[in-house]
């Protein structure tokens, strides 16, 4: 007979397990790349040219798709935002030097480095007003976000597995479109930061594939309630100066649709891989109720096919403040 498990109860069951995800998904501290691996040294003799090249292929970048990456390291740069969201999870108790919220520190860390190393590259870039960057970035901190999860541990996993695999197409797209018109220095970086998220989308999707081995109904429960939900980026509240939260990230949204780094088919390729990776379909020792949301799940594809081939993206570009006239 189906007993429902208390989700704290299923943590702590896993918790036990943090050790290994630390080794197995994440990179010591010492062995990690940092920011200045890829940065011009400026007590270099090559620093001039390093800067010349850096700012000559950042004025060549199409409009779209340099607010794309400057929108993405703004998202980076919200890292603060995510930490303080996850510690209040339950099962998760912010006070303990070990289990989860060490592997809540530890993911934080590795992320940070993502927004310090974009940061530095559109400071030197010469293309970027900083200022409005900033004012962005503070914004998108200070508004906080809802990310429709609650506080349920559950929930949260579905939505950072998503995340994290729609973040590392984000930054692997931009990557090879910088190295298509022979940006090899923000290709390098794109890329390290897309290696980084493909691992973490790796640990997210290990935590939900061992909840569905415990608690497989309440688990399908989550994933269908999510989705019915709609997954929001985490910059969705992001703004800049003048306006309202959440005023721009529709302009951010159709500027990354534009120049095909991340679009709704993305949306539907991750769903799709999320239901193959977790094998819902073959999922069994379900509730009435789990079955059904099952069942909605393994249809939600096709149907999201249909909305997403009669959206339509605009054409006009919006003039961000982030970047010079």
């Amino acid at each position: 007979m189906y007993q429902k498990l208390v989700r704290k109860e299923v943590m702590g069951i896993l918790e036990k397990e943090v050790g290994s995800f630390l080794d197995k998904f994440l990179t010591p501290i010492e062995k990690i790349w940092q920011p200045s691996d890829y940065l011009p040294d400026p007590s270099s003799d090559d620093f001039k040219h390093d800067l010349e090249e850096i700012q000559t292929f950042a004025r060549e970048m199409p409009y779209d798709l340099f607010v794309t990456l400057i929108g993405d390291c703004i998202t980076e740069e919200a890292l603060p935002s995510y930490e303080s969201w996850l510690m209040g999870v339950d099962g998760i108790n912010q006070e303990e030097k070990l289990g989860w919220a060490n592997w809540v520190r530890a993911w934080t860390a590795e992320e940070n480095r993502h927004g310090d190393l974009l940061n530095k590259y559109l400071y030197l870039c010469g293309r970027v007003n900083m200022r409005e960057v900033e004012i962005t970035t503070q914004y998108l901190i200070n508004d906080g976000f809802d990310l429709g999860t609650s506080m349920d541990p559950y929930r949260n996993f579905i939505y950072t597995s998503f995340q994290e695999t729609a973040t590392n197409i984000s930054h692997r797209r931009v990557g090879t479109l910088a190295k298509q018109s022979g940006n090899g220095k923000l290709a390098k970086m794109c890329g390290v930061i897309a290696a980084d998220e493909a691992r973490h989308a790796k640990a997210y999707k290990h935590f939900v594939a061992k909840i569905l081995e415990i608690d497989p109904s309440e688990m399908i429960l989550a994933f269908e309630d999510m989705m019915r939900k709609k997954i929001v980026m985490p910059a969705h509240l992001m703004r800049q100066s003048g306006q309202k939260a959440g005023e721009l990230w529709g302009h951010f949204s159709d500027a990354a649709q534009r120049c095909m780094v991340y679009t709704g088919n993305d949306y539907i390729n991750i769903m799709k891989d999320l239901l193959d990776e977790w094998k819902i379909e073959h999922v069994k020792g379900l509730t009435e109720k789990a079955e059904k949301a099952q069942e909605y799940l393994m249809k939600l594809p096709a149907r999201l096919q249909k909305i997403t081939d009669r959206v339509s993206t605009p054409d006009l570009q919006f003039q961000f403040n982030w970047v010079k006239s």
